[in-house]
């Protein structure tokens, strides 16, 4: 019992003073490091590339993404533009022209036709909500299946199919909170 005292470290530092067989060639391996080295340098910019579009974004991409996600993007900027437009310029109609009703607005409440809309104006229109438009780009909008959103999700614009496969569709702003 004694003698097996003695033998148990014995091994263990033998077992661990020794090394692993695989990891020598791959450690004595260049060619496979290299082309991961060469490698790397082609993964950095493509991984760069879509923080591009967020920093300083020109239409074009805006474009690009509409059409690549949801559609006729052309839609997407005449209603953009002209809702921008109303809302700077305090145009309560040409605002309602713009959007879809019922209307999604905060608290998860909806706002039914623009009757309702034009009495709840101020309370639709906030300041807050006016800011984020004003202030947006249209390059620099924000894509997803959701549609198009304006500001930090202050307002959403989407499509909607007018016909059965979808051919004709009407952009309008679906949602101010």
């Amino acid at each position: 019992m004694r003698r097996m005292a003695y033998l148990i470290p014995a091994l263990l530092l033998a077992a661990c003073s020794q090394p692993a067989p695989p990891a020598a060639p791959a450690v004595d391996a260049p060619p496979p490091m290299e082309a991961s080295a060469a490698a790397t340098p082609a993964a950095e910019p493509a991984a760069a590339t879509p923080a591009s579009p967020a920093a300083d974004a020109p239409a074009e991409d805006a474009r690009a993404r509409i059409e690549s996600v949801l559609g006729d993007a052309a839609q997407y900027e005449k209603v953009f533009n002209a809702f921008k437009t109303a809302v700077v310029g305090g145009d309560r109609a040409a605002v309602v022209e713009e959007v879809r009703f019922p209307l999604n607005i905060s608290g998860g409440k909806k706002i039914t036709g623009p009757g309702e809309f034009q009495r709840n104006y101020e309370k639709i229109i906030t300041p807050a909500v006016a800011k984020a438009v004003s202030e947006q780009g249209f390059g620099k909008v924000f894509v997803n299946q959701q549609g198009v959103m304006i500001g930090e999700g202050q307002v959403w614009l989407n499509g909607q199919c007018l016909d059965q496969a979808c051919t004709k569709t009407e952009v309008k702003v679906i949602t101010i909170q």
